[in-house]
């Protein structure tokens, strides 16, 4: 298992999403089209450029993929500052995916650029690529069709690759198959169908399910493991037997749901999903469970917004660390960017708050101990009286809010107003999540939202005598002075 940090590289084609923000007042008097008056253009990294950024939160990164030599190429570097590069040639100009929005919903998407074919595989080229592979604990295979994965030379490195750590294939329909011996293949349904029915002699039906598919692709790709994800169904995983001696004998397949997302823009959660795989099996971990902290991975990003809301939320490259700051109302994933963008490990934990006493005091403490930044899930009024009953919270939240940030160990509050922190702990995805030790990891459902995208959970000590409800009922026994407590 890698300590700290693992190294991981992601080959595969990259894109430029951009993004045309604007607004829709009239229809155009030469057609019956709406008019699109533009108020921003925003540009970020897509397909293997933003799986290597979600790899780059928790892994080195290193991205073997072509570059254009143009503007959008050049955009795509300056986008890409904090992945160490190794580019590629590639043919035509940069691929782009413009997407047109009003109120923030897509009117038109605009594909353009292309074919994206690497070229220039000179040996000097090809012993870059082999070099940045060298040092790396897991690989990461981001196909979008480009042609990547279907140049023999670079093949021939992944396969050698495969044998040696774990390689993760995240395939596309124009893509070239799995090289043999690769850890995971992760296909959609979709994705999962049309590549069984091209194996040799073999017609998959859909009445087979995503299961017994998966398990005919593992054997058929010759790999260890296959995932079929299936959306709000979670995936179904397939992997060789423990005791069989062939191996391309019927193999184990699971379902692991998923938790349920509610969110309008699935864009990246593949991305999201592979990244989360590959940090995984990178750390050591089985590929069933690589794949359930997944597939909580991706709902969480579905929630959270899904690709857009990413963007939107990660500061602009070139800003000097430490000087983010919020332009407008803060949502919990821009606060997360914000404190990452200053540097160091961002800390979270939640609670009610509702009467502080030296029971939190010291637990927040302890908390803002374990990194540089600490953020506090305050529940609010309504949240409070759900959990607590009539009568709760006696301290009103505007209130609370301002003593807690007036703690010298309180970076940023967030107002929660759900009972169950898991959706706002996976927008905020904090490096560690820290509850009071009266809490135990079965009894938090967020605990695998923070598993998810390799985050760690901490109990700490509950200071014995110290609680809100307790103190309440010593005021409604009208012991107006209580009892004097033990020295800590």
């Amino acid at each position: 298992m890698t300590a700290g940090r693992p190294r991981v590289a992601v080959v595969g084609d990259v894109l430029l999403d951009r993004d045309l923000d604007g607004s829709v007042t009239r229809v155009a008097p030469d057609a019956p089209v709406p008019v699109v008056d533009v108020t921003g253009l925003r540009q970020s990294p897509g397909g293997a450029g933003l799986a290597a950024l979600l790899c780059a939160q928790r892994a080195d990164v290193v991205l073997v993929a072509p570059v254009a030599d143009d503007a959008a190429g050049q955009e795509l570097r300056r986008q890409l500052a904090g992945v160490h590069v190794v580019p590629l040639g590639h043919e035509g100009a940069t691929r782009r995916k413009t997407r047109v929005r009003s109120a923030g919903q897509s009117l038109v998407r605009v594909d353009d650029g292309g074919p994206g074919t690497p070229s220039g595989l000179t040996p000097e080229a090809l012993g870059r690529v082999r070099d940045a592979l060298a040092g790396c604990d897991a690989v990461l295979v981001s196909d979008y069709g480009g042609g990547v994965t279907r140049e023999p030379l670079l093949r021939e490195l992944l396969a050698r690759e495969a044998a040696r750590v774990p390689l993760v294939w995240d395939p596309h329909p124009r893509g070239g198959e799995p090289v043999p011996g690769a850890a995971l293949v992760t296909p959609n349904a979709a994705e999962a169908e049309q590549a069984a029915r091209r194996l040799p002699d073999r017609r998959a039906g859909r009445e087979e399910g995503a299961g017994a598919v998966a398990d005919t692709l593992r054997r058929g790709w010759d790999v260890h493991a296959v995932s079929v994800t299936a959306g709000d169904q979670g995936a179904f995983v397939a992997t060789a037997r423990d005791d069989a001696d062939d191996p391309g004998a019927a193999g184990v397949v699971r379902h692991l749901p998923g938790p349920p997302a509610q969110g309008a823009d699935p864009c990246g959660a593949g991305d999201r999903f592979a990244a989360t795989v590959v940090d995984r099996l990178a750390r050591g971990d089985h590929a069933t469970t690589a794949v359930g902290e997944a597939v909580v991975a991706a709902s969480a990003w579905v929630a959270s917004g899904g690709a857009d809301a990413f963007h939107r939320a990660t500061p602009e490259p070139g800003v000097p660390p430490g000087e983010v700051a919020p332009t407008g109302p803060e949502s919990v994933a821009d606060v997360g960017a914000r404190l990452r963008a200053a540097g160091g490990v961002v800390v979270a934990t939640s609670g009610c708050f509702d009467l502080l006493h030296a029971g939190h005091v010291t637990m927040l403490d302890a908390a803002r101990h374990l990194g540089e930044h600490l953020v506090v899930l305050v529940n609010s009024d309504r949240s409070v009286r759900r959990l607590k009953g009539a009568g709760r919270p006696v301290v009103p939240l505007a209130d609370r809010v301002r003593v807690l940030e007036a703690l010298a160990s309180v970076d940023a509050t967030v107002v929660l107003d759900d009972d169950e922190p898991s959706a706002a702990v996976g927008a905020l995805r904090p490096d560690v999540w820290v509850k009071g030790g009266d809490y135990t990891w079965p009894e938090l459902p967020e605990a695998a939202v923070v598993r998810s995208y390799g985050g760690r959970v901490v109990t700490l000590p509950y200071l014995t005598g110290r609680s809100t409800t307790g103190l309440f009922s010593q005021v409604r026994a009208s012991r107006t002075v209580p009892d004097p407590l033990p020295s800590t």
